[in-house]
């Protein structure tokens, strides 16, 4: 493959050299970019009117930083690059200088005569290899200034020493090719004027109109191994909070409450049910939709079942809460294991409004919301 010849297609994964080291980087043929880590830029840095071009790639194998593709949702989540004990913005390639520059210019102006192009490129784990994840814009359609791009607290060594970091949210435009000839009008400046640049992604920068890139899962029923994490790093999280509660699963049920609201904020008051009246539930609460005089509760029953990883819950468990779900009511498993595969085909075959947390969505929504393994291991100290 001509890298420097060739279009860029959604999740198609660009190649280059094994030889080992720096010249096995596609990116610097595929776009002109240098090889270096972090940002990818053309164009001189970090001023948005100068910049005609930004790859921004992730190999997701940062526990402490998890950036993350929502393929649901179009959203990609990126952690910006001081992940150091330093100024924010003071990090050598500039990565935080520039999505600072990019949110502020996406909230500030409603219509650009420039705007830099944004790739996403995700690591494959063979050699430098990359994938093209798609045409990416800052923000998302529903998100404010004080939403897409957060200044966040981190720790590091002995000392506890606090420093910041960027959680930036960008969608993922539903454009399928990004065209060769686009890629080529860019390295001559030409961005929002060329004749190549995606119709969508035009209506993005003359009107802020978000079409993202929308692939929902086919697959309803997941599998055990899509229901436990794969990555050693995350079963260790997930093994220490079975240690923890095993011996006490009354205090998971608070645990798993509070791994609830994480995941679904609107969740407004949820109490423990005593064990000897509990008819089955171990919490009942109600779940929040809209805003102000318009809202209106619904009522959930939630059920905690602190397994060893590997040992699933099965269609008898499941059973004791669904049997508890009056009219209008939704049921939420929270279970440090997973599903079993009958469970999961009788919850989804008769169409029970039942949301399901398994050891992978553990790790995952407390990797974003609490941080890294101490961060995590401090957290569940408090139950």
């Amino acid at each position: 493959m001509n890298l420097s010849k060739t279009d860029l297609i959604v999740d198609r994964v660009y190649g280059g050299s094994r030889e080992g080291n720096a010249s096995d980087d596609p990116l610097p043929k595929l776009l002109g970019v240098d090889s270096g880590a972090g940002f990818r830029h053309l164009g001189k840095r970090p001023e948005i009117e100068t910049l005609k071009l930004l790859a921004l790639k992730s190999n997701f194998n940062d526990p402490d930083w998890p950036d993350h593709l929502d393929t649901e949702s179009g959203l990609f989540t990126y952690f910006g690059d001081n992940k150091s004990v330093r100024e924010i913005h003071d990090t050598p390639r500039k990565g935080n200088l520039i999505l600072r520059n990019l949110f502020d210019a996406r909230h500030t102006s409603t219509s650009f005569d420039h705007f830099p192009v944004i790739l996403l490129f995700g690591g494959t784990g063979q050699y430098r290899d990359v994938r093209f994840l798609g045409l990416a814009v800052p923000g998302a359609q529903d998100l404010g200034p004080d939403e897409d791009l957060v200044a966040i607290w981190r720790a590091k060594g002995s000392a506890n020493q606090r420093f910041q970091n960027y959680k930036s949210i960008f969608t993922v435009l539903n454009v399928p090719v990004v065209s060769r000839k686009w890629i080529d009008d860019i390295k001559e400046g030409l961005t929002v004027n060329s004749p190549h640049a995606p119709k969508t992604w035009l209506d993005w920068v003359k009107s802020r109109k978000f079409t993202p890139l929308y692939a929902p899962h086919s697959l309803e029923i997941r599998s055990k191994e899509q229901q436990l994490p794969a990555k050693t790093e995350d079963l260790k999280i997930l093994e220490s909070i079975y240690r923890k509660f095993k011996e006490n699963p009354v205090r998971f049920e608070y645990c798993a409450v509070a791994i609830a609201k994480l995941m679904m904020p609107a969740i407004g008051s949820c109490e423990i049910t005593r064990p000897w009246r509990d008819g089955g539930r171990d919490a009942i609460g109600s779940y929040k939709i809209g805003s102000g005089p318009s809202a209106i509760e619904v009522d959930f029953a939630l059920e905690a079942k602190c397994y060893k990883p590997g040992s699933g819950v099965g269609v008898k468990e499941l059973s004791r809460l669904l049997s508890r779900l009056r009219h209008r009511q939704f049921g939420v498993l929270v279970t440090t294991s997973y599903l079993a595969p009958q469970a999961y085909t009788e919850l989804k075959d008769d169409n029970h409004p039942v949301i399901i947390i398994s050891g992978a969505d553990i790790v995952k929504i407390l990797k974003e919301k609490i941080g890294s393994y101490l961060a995590i291991t401090k957290w569940l100290s408090n139950f």
